[in-house]
This record gives structure tokens, sequence and C-alpha cells, in this order.
């Protein structure tokens, strides 16, 4: 694999976080940045949000702005943005790519917005945004253009194979988004109407690759370093983004990178595992406060169980969790069944 540069960042094996709502939060990237992610994309922002919470009262809170901070220990990061306004899209991108918007914190600048057009989610869907662009093709395009125009960082797209099995577009649509300005497209093998299942399609991927000349990145069904390799001999795509696979596991990252090396690849332990959980945890409380922190970090502590003596029970306990001490606890009592069974 030839490295990716995408503005100011070059990637040696172009292996990215792909954006999660609800997920990939600063912490996330910045624990997939450490496990071995040389990219990350943040959580997607509503484009007409944070336009119109520009426009609000100065005391307001910037809460979308607040989506698009970025530290050192994550970058590079790109900006994911989400609508189907090419106005507001542009606006938004101008805004972010300054950082002199209300709400905006100290960190490093974003090296690339991200444009979400994948997104199947139906209340993202409903109102023509996310993976419905893909029945919009020049609408697509516009926002393309138009986003573009409005800034000098790098303009990437995020698609699916299509809206469904009849309009299984990606390759033509691919083509649309790199005449209008795109610099690297990233596909999702499986159309809007599948979701999640069945699995993703490879051959989808490697048509788009065949067709532009930007780089494409595969992305569908990434679990294990063999789902890349595979990924990768049958797409011939510069790079990959992970996305569920990471949940619980952002150490697939340095298994990945172990397998492009030829090097041999050591999980880590039980306890290195739960370590880092708490790790996560901790950070989530420290950015978010104790009540919030706490209650986003549940789901990302009951990924980490997967595959562990007890998880179901654990996953149980942690749902109800109201503090870092009942986490440990929790976490103490899984690594006891762990070394009672050796």
């Amino acid at each position: 694999m030839a490295p990716i540069k995408i503005g100011a960042a070059t990637l040696a094996h172009g292996l990215m976080l792909a954006p999660m709502a609800g997920v990939t939060d600063a912490t996330f990237r910045a624990i997939c940045r450490r496990a071995g992610a040389e990219y990350t994309v943040s959580e997607m922002i509503s484009a007409k949000a944070l336009c119109y919470e520009q426009r609000g009262k100065a005391s307001a809170p910037a809460r979308t702005a607040a989506l698009a901070a970025i530290s050192d220990r994550e970058a590079p990061v790109a900006i994911q943005l989400f609508g189907s306004d090419p106005d507001f899209m542009a606006q938004a991108a101008a805004l972010i790519e300054s950082r002199s918007y209300r709400g905006a914190l100290p960190g490093p600048a974003p090296v690339a917005i991200d444009i979400n057009m994948g997104c199947p989610v139906p209340k993202v869907v409903s109102n023509g945004e996310g993976s419905a662009l893909m029945r919009t093709p020049a609408l697509a395009a516009k926002i393309v253009t138009a986003v573009k125009k409005a800034v000098n960082l790098p303009v990437t797209v995020k698609i699916r194979a299509g809206w469904d099995e009849k309009t299984r577009n990606a390759v033509e649509f691919s083509r649309q988004m790199e005449a209008a300005g795109a610099d690297l497209i990233c596909v999702h093998g499986r159309t809007r109407q599948q979701f999640y299942a069945p699995a993703s399609d490879n051959g989808i991927i490697a048509a788009v690759k065949a067709a532009v000349k930007i780089p494409v990145i595969g992305n569908g069904d990434l679990f294990t370093a063999t789902d890349v390799k595979h990924i990768l001999s049958e797409t011939g795509c510069d790079g990959i983004m992970i996305a569920r696979g990471a949940l619980g596991n952002p150490f697939l990252f340095a298994e990945i990178t172990a397998m492009l090396q030829g090097r041999t690849y050591l999980p880590p332990t039980p306890t290195e595992r739960l370590q880092t959980a708490i790790s996560h945890a901790a950070d989530m409380v420290e950015q978010k406060g104790a009540r919030i922190g706490i209650a986003e970090a549940r789901k990302h502590m009951a990924w980490y169980c997967k595959g562990l003596r007890g998880a179901a029970a654990a996953r149980g306990s942690l749902m109800h969790a109201e503090s870092l001490s009942q986490i440990e606890d929790i976490f103490a009592t899984l690594i006891k069944q762990e070394e009672e069974a050796l």
C-alpha cells in the first residue's frame, strides 16, 4: 500500500477510524489513535445546527460547536458534516476551517472536511440527508462543489453502495463527486436499505476504485486483520476505514498494523483490555463531567467485555453503573473469573 496524503496528513497505511454518532468523540478518537489509527473522523455535525447556533445569543451554550473540537492527542482529524443544503454546508465548512466561530476551542486544525452521504438512520434520511443524497446525485455534487469553494481543506465524501438494490449507483455517483471536486471517497459496501446486513459487498468498492482517480477507502465488515487483508486484495482500495470493528476493540488498529508490517501481533490480556476501558471511562468523565461521562461510557464498557467469562452479567451491571469505582468493581470480578479459569 502506498501512503495516502490528505492535506497536511500523510498516512503510511491508510488506517482510518470511521465517524460514528455517539461513539467517535474526542476520547475514543485519541484511544484509537494511540492504538494505531492514522486518521480519525469526528461524529457527524449538522451544518444547519452549527450555523443557526452562531446566530443565537452569545450566552447560549455552543453544544454543536463543541463537537468540532480537536486535541493534539487525536490529530489528524477530519470533521464530518451532514446536511442537504449546499449553502449551509459551505457556511459550516468555512466556520470549521476558520476556527473563529463561537464555541470554538483551542487545538489543531482539521485536516479535511468530510461530507456524510452514507448515514442510513431514518431521522437523517427523512430530511434528504445522509445516504438519501445518493438518490439526488445532482444535489450531492452541488454540495461538494459549494464546500470545495468555501474552504482550502481537502473535501472527502463517505457513501454507500446505493440507496437500494435497484439503485446501486456508487460507481457513477463517485465519478460525479470526483468531478465536483472531492479529494477522496470512502465506500461502505452496502445499500442504505441493507443497513448493516447482509455481508458488505467488496465488489462495489472494487468497481469504484477502478472508476475514479482519487483515493478510495474501503469500509464495511472489518473486524479482524484478516478482513482487512481480504478487502485490500479484493478491491485494490487505497486504505480502510474501521467502524463497528473498533467498538470495545481499539486494539484492532495495532493488529492490522502488525499484519501489514509482517509482525506477530500479541493481543492485550483481559486485564490490559479492561485497564484501557477504565482509562477510557475516566477520560470521558474528565471531558464531560461525571453524570454525562458515565452515562455515555456505559456502552463502551459493555463492548470491552465481549468474549470474557461472565460478560453477559457484567454488561447488565455496567448499564446501571453510576461511578468509576462501580465500573472498576465490575471489572475486578471479570478479571478474577478469567484468572481462576487459567
